[in-house]
């Protein structure tokens, strides 16, 4: 079937549902080790709760992207119904989570707020392969990326925001402060918003041959059935796809690395303003010494926050030149990469909040890069009908690298290559972006590194 080419409302339209997945996201990477400190983690442990995300990625990811593949529903369509049911669970992890009263409680709600997430995120990639022709599909992914860079800035600012506007950010011992509490609160509510945005505004396309997705969809039901195609799909996955996981591991351990460490680290480094660790102080001096610590951890919050600005921007650009311009998408991304690799390495050197919103914006350019570049590369080298679930195998090469990391992965390397100073993390995440651009050189295939228009008779 020869899809049509599609407006850039269309593609708004389709992607708007990404706001609400990066709030989640934003919210998740930005103030989730905060909580875990709050309710009493060390530096040292956060990685290791930092686990059951990932973990929680790779589980559903690829049943998500089989079972969308096999759906089909006249009403409500092949990826909306992912959407809609990973909408309310994750509003609900939203709205829950900084109310844990428990360290433990705070891990069991971000191993459901990832799975959620991840059954509304992962058909949100196959939707636009799906519906956009080949020539477009760049463009397609770097929409999603501008509207993913504008939910991650003002997810990010949202707990600053509200403090300056009076909801404090002052907490007893082992309580996270209001002014996070309101922040995720508001996160559940976008998120489900802009999901029924997208579910009302677009329409997918049926299968191409009705007859045969039905018969095909009833040889293969069951659940091991299902299993053995997945595995199947794994074994004989295309070479640009295990290309590009080599590029995806560093890179997602870079990112993962700045999810979980930023906070301590450069709460610490930056604004000297760690975390006062229980029973050290007590009375006035634990207070004052706790209140310097959030005000610093919003400060961190808000910078981490541009480089979803900066990513923003980026993909701004890149919508507009993608439009006339058959881009390199491989060169492309490992420009993009290495320039933010240099904007973790440059934290090192950060002395005020100016001078780290500089450093995050460098990083915005490698995560806006990250978005589409990859998806566009791979979309145009895989079978349209397995799109959902090599989409979501795919992000095997995103959760992979933060389960190595969580497991030990980030205090080994950055102890081991760079020192036991906590900002040495950033150090790490830096190099891991820059060699993930240098594994570019890997991408051979031409198709993935430029759309090639099929030459008619």
């Amino acid at each position: 079937m020869e899809k049509k080419r599609l407006s850039f409302l269309n593609i708004w339209n389709m992607s708007f549902g990404f706001l609400g997945i990066q709030f989640g996201f934003a919210l998740q990477g930005g103030f989730m080790s905060r909580i875990f400190q709050t309710l009493g983690a060390s530096k040292d442990e956060i990685p290791i709760l930092w686990l059951f995300a990932p973990l929680a990625g790779l589980i559903v990811q690829p049943i998500i992207g089989y079972l969308s593949d096999k759906t089909w529903s006249a009403r409500f369509g092949r990826r909306k119904p992912f959407f809609l049911i990973g909408a309310v669970l994750a509003s609900a992890a939203l709205i829950f989570m900084p109310h844990s009263p428990y360290l433990w409680v705070a891990v069991g709600m971000l191993l459901i707020l990832d799975a959620s997430i991840n059954i509304s995120m992962e058909p949100f990639r196959a939707l636009v392969a799906d519906l956009l022709p080949d020539d477009q599909r760049t463009y397609g992914f770097v929409v999603q990326t501008l509207i993913i860079g504008i939910g991650t800035w003002i997810a990010s600012q949202l707990p600053e925001l509200l403090n300056n506007m009076g909801v404090s950010n002052e907490a007893p011992e082992n309580i996270v402060p209001k002014n996070v509490k309101m922040a995720f609160l508001i996160g559940g509510i976008v998120f489900m918003v802009s999901i029924l945005y997208t579910v009302l505004t677009t329409k997918e396309y049926p299968p191409e041959d009705m007859d045969e997705f039905l018969k095909e969809k009833k040889e293969k039901s069951g659940v091991l059935n299902g299993a053995m195609e997945i595995f199947k799909n794994i074994e004989t996955m295309p070479s640009t796809m295990k290309r590009l996981g080599v590029v995806q591991f560093f890179s997602w351990f870079a990112f993962f690395t700045m999810w979980s460490m930023a906070v301590p680290a450069l709460t610490e480094h930056v604004f000297n303003a760690p975390k006062p660790e229980e029973g050290a102080l007590t009375g006035q001096a634990y207070a004052l010494a706790d209140q310097a610590y959030q005000n610093a951890a919003d400060m961190v919050a808000s910078a981490m926050g541009i480089y979803g600005l900066s990513s923003m921007f980026f993909a701004l650009i890149f919508t507009f030149f993608s439009m006339y311009i058959n881009v390199n998408r491989k060169y492309t991304h490992m420009i993009a990469l290495i320039i933010g690799g240099l904007g973790f390495i440059s934290m090192y050197y950060a002395t005020t909040k100016f001078s780290l919103n500089l450093c995050f914006a460098g990083v915005g350019i490698a995560w806006g890069s990250i978005l589409a570049m990859p998806y566009a590369m791979l979309s145009s080298t895989i079978d349209p009908k397995k799109m959902g679930m090599y989409m979501g195998l795919f992000n095997m090469f995103i959760v992979i690298p933060q389960i190595c990391a969580s497991i030990g992965g980030i205090n080994f390397a950055y102890k081991t290559f760079f020192g036991e100073a906590t900002i040495n993390t950033m150090i790490l995440a830096g190099t891991c972006l820059i060699l993930a651009g240098l594994s570019n050189f890997l991408i051979t295939e031409k198709k993935a590194i430029k759309y090639i228009p099929e030459l008619t008779p």
